[in-house]
């Protein structure tokens, strides 16, 4: 499997964040196919995020067409949590972004899917490798 190209950044923004990386990837196993979530964490600082379980899916943007990408991303991100749901129902999953694409977010029929399918996201910085803001 083919990682981001901001891969190692997210990771880094998590760990700054109190998050310990448990899955890298995280594969949930369906007979004969294979789900591979970026990453899987566990929060291990800070009383509120004891014990909460993330998983986290990864996109970077960068090809030409941000619609043909965000269309995939959607996708893949509904079946992923469809998986989780049924091999990991304690594991939250989100949809890491760089920074740089929060204004197409910001689209209207974009913001209006991510509202109706309650995608959390993590907007990161990757030259910082910070989180830059945690949507639920």
């Amino acid at each position: 499997m083919a990682r981001d190209i901001f891969h190692q950044e997210v990771v880094a923004a998590l760990t700054k964040e109190g998050w310990m990386i448990t899955h890298d990837p995280l594969i949930l196993p369906f007979d004969d196919v294979n789900y591979q979530i970026d990453l899987g964490a566990e929060g291990i600082v800070g009383a509120e995020r004891e014990g909460e379980k993330i998983a986290v899916e990864i996109k970077s943007f960068i090809g030409l067409s941000f619609s043909h990408q965000f269309h995939s991303a959607l996708g893949q991100f509904l079946n992923y949590r469809v998986g989780l749901q049924l091999r990991e129902p304690d594991r939250r999953l989100y949809l890491a972004v760089p920074f740089t694409v929060a204004r197409f977010l910001e689209n209207e029929a974009i913001r209006a899917s991510l509202e109706t399918y309650q995608v959390p996201l993590i907007i990161f910085h990757p030259t910082t490798q910070t989180i830059v803001q945690w949507t639920i």
